[in-house]
């Protein structure tokens, strides 16, 4: 068809081209009478091709305004056109019809859009910046905000003006919490911005997400692990006590009956009821430091040998090892070395390290713990506790100073995450060297 309508127009104009040339050569040869009779025929053809142009002028300026208006439900009959129309008739229909399809996909996708708005719990506000007027305002912001209708986001000010100031002031990918008041109930509400343009119009879009529930959960489980933490160092602490205590009680009953006896066992005594008296005084410094939660722990530094440290911790933990029949070394090569350190937390730090070691090495014949002090190259003290036990995997290397994260099925993984924190307040750091199946080694430095 559309071969056919461009031959018939090159036909059409080939015809007017001979025809003038015709009459310009009737016009040089003084052939009159021929030229009157052709003359006619000119006007025709040039009559004809006029009517065509306007024609397909006219079907374009409807097609055209068809697609101003959008309305695509119009359609050009194609078998009463003129055959050189036709081909035009036909392209204008399948473009209405592929504009009808796209505009029925736009719509269907709008609405669709819709329901989604509706039907989430995040609020949605969008308005322009220009005039503040409201584009869009779901459900679920009306409920949370109490209000039924907005014309203007300027019309908030009067109902909530820090709530109007929030929104006005958060630039596009901003983030605000705010608090809500509808009726008696108080929420905290997270507001989140961007901006979009369309129809040369800049808009503002603003999302309402209730975060009251999620604070409220978040502070629970903060507690509960705060709690664990307190339980955790509580029982680490009161368990070597325990243990000691009954060793005190089997010292006294055994040297009852013996006055030889009893004189060494006092002194041990004498020995352990001091250890149980510093170590609870260093519970009671332990849990001091976090009565204040809003305040930063500061350590209480003070110069102290490395001697006494070790020596403390071995009374604590004495009892419990001999029970487990594990053997703990002390390797100290300079009996004058001193740091500068808060004893009760540093102590804390080794009887985790300690117990963590215990529990390493239970299943070991020849279980071993060394403790040793030395200074590095920097000059700087250094503490290790080392156990040939099973080892840390490697895999797990990265993680064991997570908060929360343990190994063992009791464990609850904060103690070496306050080992590290303690160790931190202190401008120190805490290491870690182990291989599977041979033992691990934990480094403090100062």
């Amino acid at each position: 068809m559309k071969q056919i309508t461009a031959w018939r127009v090159i036909f059409r104009v080939a015809l007017l081209f001979i025809t003038l040339g015709l009459a310009s050569w009737l016009t040089l040869n003084k052939w009159w009478l021929y030229l009157m009779l052709l003359i006619p025929v000119i006007i025709y053809q040039l009559v004809e091709m006029i009517r065509f142009q306007q024609k397909a002028q006219t079907e374009l300026d409807q097609f055209v305004e068809s697609v101003h208006y959008r309305d695509f439900s119009r359609h050009f009959n194609v078998a009463q056109a003129p055959t050189e129309l036709q081909s035009l008739r036909k392209g204008f229909n399948e473009i209405n019809s592929t504009f009808k399809v796209i505009s029925r996909e736009k719509e269907t996708q709008y609405h669709y859009l819709q329901k989604i708005l509706e039907l989430v719990d995040t609020g949605i506000l969008s308005y322009s910046i220009d005039d503040g007027e409201i584009g869009w305002m779901n459900e679920s912001l009306k409920a949370l905000l109490g209000i039924p209708y907005l014309k203007t986001i300027h019309s908030l000010e009067k109902r909530n003006e820090t709530l109007y100031h929030a929104v006005l002031d958060l630039s596009p990918g901003g983030h605000e919490v705010v608090d809500i008041i509808n009726g008696q109930v108080k929420s905290k509400v997270l507001l989140s911005a961007t901006a979009f343009q369309t129809e040369g119009r800049l808009f503002k879009l603003i999302a309402f997400q209730n975060v009251s529930e999620a604070l409220d959960e978040t502070e629970a489980k903060a507690w509960q692990k705060l709690l664990s933490v307190m339980t955790h160092e509580i029982m680490n602490s009161v368990a070597p006590i325990s243990s000691l205590a009954d060793t005190l009680k089997n010292r006294i009953q055994a040297a009852s009956g013996d006055p030889v006896a009893k004189a060494g066992a006092f002194d041990d005594i004498e020995v352990g009821i001091e250890t149980i008296r510093r170590r609870s005084e260093g519970l009671l410094k332990f849990a001091e430091t976090y009565r204040n939660l809003n305040k930063i722990t500061q350590p209480n530094l003070k110069k102290v040998y490395v001697r006494d440290v070790f020596e403390n911790l071995y009374q604590l933990m004495q009892p419990t090892l001999e029970k487990k029949n594990i053997e703990m070394d002390v390797v100290l090569k300079d009996p004058e070395l001193m740091m500068e350190a808060d004893t009760n937390l540093i102590e804390q730090v080794l009887i985790n390290l300690v117990v963590n070691a215990i529990e390493a090495v239970k299943d070991k014949p020849d279980a071993l713990i060394t403790l040793s002090a030395t200074r590095n190259a920097q000059q700087r003290v250094q503490l290790r506790v080392a156990d040939n036990g099973s080892g840390i995997p490697a895999e797990l290397m990265d993680k064991i100073f997570i908060p929360f994260f343990s190994t063992r099925k009791s464990g609850s993984g904060i103690g070496l995450s306050l080992c590290k924190q303690i160790m931190m307040v202190h401008r120190g750091n805490i290491q870690v060297q182990s291989l599977a199946g041979e033992g691990t080694m934990f480094t403090l430095q100062f």
